[in-house]
């Protein structure tokens, strides 16, 4: 199920009750390939590797250019954790004038701005007659290749 937003998309994936996938714990060689008898197979869940709090994580995809520099690209699937606090430098989404956005958090004093990483986009300042709520910290992005 996915609720659509202009810069982000909230889904609930499917949830199994499978083992997770198969790790193979070798390490996977970018030069020269070595044999594959030598890999010892285990399996992992994503879910154990990427949630700390499963109550307070969501996911959503990316949507825009914004935060390219961030390595955030459009479709990228984000692991947002709403339980941690708002800190300088951390990158959060935000409910920002009645829309989601993702920006880098630049904090000084009692100052707050939302950052792009992406010259081609503003800086916002907030105010306090800024309507912000800061929904949730990422903790993870997950990208197809």
């Amino acid at each position: 199920m996915a609720t659509k937003n202009k810069t982000i998309t909230f889904f609930t994936p499917k949830t199994t009750s499978g083992n997770g996938a198969i790790l193979i714990d070798a390490g996977i060689s970018a030069g020269f390939p070595s044999p594959a008898d030598d890999f010892k197979e285990t399996r992992i869940s994503l879910d154990d590797e990427l949630i700390t709090n499963k109550d307070a994580t969501f996911f959503a995809k990316v949507s825009g250019q914004s935060m390219i520099g961030a390595g955030l690209d459009d479709n990228d699937l984000l692991v947002i954790d709403r339980s941690l606090e708002p800190e300088n430098n951390k990158i959060a989404v935000c409910f920002l004038e009645g829309e989601f956005t993702v920006k880098r958090l630049r904090v000084e004093g009692d100052t707050v701005w939302l950052q792009p990483e992406n010259p081609d986009y503003p800086v916002i300042k907030i105010t306090e007659e800024t309507d912000l709520v800061i929904w949730g910290i990422v903790t993870s992005v997950i990208k197809k290749v």
